[in-house]
């Protein structure tokens, strides 16, 4: 049997096209930062992906900074303003974020609350996953300088009320005039093929994307940053980037990439419907009463299955679904569903899917936070996330959850 793979929200395959078109941009191989012709020919190539770029975002061409990934775009948009801001003030930043952000979010911010360099609130979300924009209201202070949320969650799928957020943004700062501005960092790396998540319908002050998750390519990602945003540089060197992201610029990354956002902005609506439809058929035949729950096996009956957050307000690609453990288990190791178990056990049988995120996996901590964070410890350890990319089709589905009825009854 060919394998399905299922776990597009820790990467996507290049497209066909964005392929093509970085093997046209190899040749533009000088240095963009040279000022002889083949340097001023790849500095041209590299404004042009910048330009297409800030059109999709609608923004500037020079608020566009070329990285490589998301997660070194988080790390220079949250030290990067912390830094900046404690130049200028006596107070000490303060951030507010959620405590289902992905770690490359939480793991700098970490840091710097060790370091006591700034003050957080972390703010917990709702039993489907939301955070709700009066729980960051209530947060919100004049040291405030960072508000950082994740507009799809990589995990759950959930899609936070970013626009909303934004007003309780602005609004506390037309209420207190002598406070600092806080400006709204946006992880749109999981929701940039099925939604809207230019600066202007987000109302974002920085946005973070990257190639990977968009069939783009890999090792190369963006942190937009809007002028009235005070940053300052993380990694020094030549200067590139407008001085904030030193290192000569991959030119054939950043052509896939414009390439990429071009793609997926001109199949988002087409595909999130696709996908929705998928979607929401696995998961009426997955938590189906038909029934797993009344399965008897090894002397105890396998508990019912549940959907780890929302069906509103859900990516249209993502499903995660809690199998709890035997009932009459507790005591017996070998026959617990845990989420580790599954993964590797479905990968036998030819399905790629995941527990947690990729990132969270490396830490080998076990359980989900993201997951945890919902109210329901049990599920941390013994859930699956199967994410839909463009090639999966109604029979992958199928042929999955077939292969999943028969570990949870084995």
């Amino acid at each position: 049997m060919s394998r399905v793979f299922l776990d597009y929200a820790a990467i996507t395959p290049i497209d066909k096209k964005v392929a093509q078109e970085m093997e046209k941009a190899q040749k533009f191989w000088a240095n963009p930062s040279s000022l002889h012709q083949e340097g001023e020919i790849a500095k041209r190539v590299l404004e042009e992906a910048r330009i297409k770029i800030a059109r999709i975002l609608h923004c500037k061409a020079n608020e566009i900074f070329f990285t490589s990934g998301g997660t070194e775009s988080l790390n220079l948009a949250i030290f990067g303003v912390v830094f900046k801001y404690k130049k200028s003030n006596s107070k000490i930043p303060h951030i507010i974020t959620s405590t289902i952000e992905h770690p490359a979010v939480l793991e700098p911010i970490k840091h710097l609350l060790k370091n006591k360099e700034v003050e957080v609130s972390f703010i917990s979300p709702n039993e489907k996953g939301l955070i709700s924009p009066e729980s960051i209201k209530k947060e919100i202070k004049e040291n405030t300088v960072l508000v950082v949320i994740q507009h799809g969650n990589n995990e759950i799928g959930t899609i936070q009320p970013i626009r909303k957020i934004k007003e309780v943004i602005e609004n506390f700062k037309l209420k207190i005039e002598n406070s600092s501005r806080a400006y709204l960092l946006v992880d749109a790396c999981q929701s940039v093929l099925y939604e809207n998540i230019s600066l202007e319908s987000l109302g974002a002050d920085l946005l973070v994307l990257d190639g990977i998750k968009m069939y783009g390519p890999r090792g190369v990602g963006i942190l937009a940053v809007r002028h009235s945003v005070p940053i300052e540089s993380i990694v020094f060197g030549g200067g590139q980037e407008g001085g904030l992201r030193s290192g000569t610029e991959n030119v054939p990354g950043a052509v896939g990439l414009a390439k990429a956002l071009e793609i997926a902005t001109e199949m988002r609506e087409k595909e999130s419907a696709r996908l929705t439809k998928l979607r929401d058929y696995a998961i009426a035949k997955i938590l189906k009463p038909a029934r797993l729950a009344s399965e008897s096996v090894a002397g105890g009956e396998i508990s019912q299955l549940s959907l780890n957050g929302g069906l509103e307000n859900r990516l249209p690609n993502n499903i995660n679904i809690c199998l709890s453990h035997f009932a009459k288990a507790s005591r017996d190791e070998s026959n617990k569903l845990d989420s580790e178990f599954l993964v590797i056990k479905l990968d036998t049988l030819g399905f790629a899917v995941s527990a947690a995120s990729a990132c969270h996996t490396l830490s080998l901590e076990n359980g989900s936070y993201v997951i945890e964070s919902l109210g329901n410890k049990n599920c941390g350890s013994s859930s699956l996330r199967i994410t839909l990319g463009r090639s999966t089709k109604k029979s992958d589905l199928d042929k999955f959850i077939s292969a999943l009825k028969k570990i949870v009854h084995r």
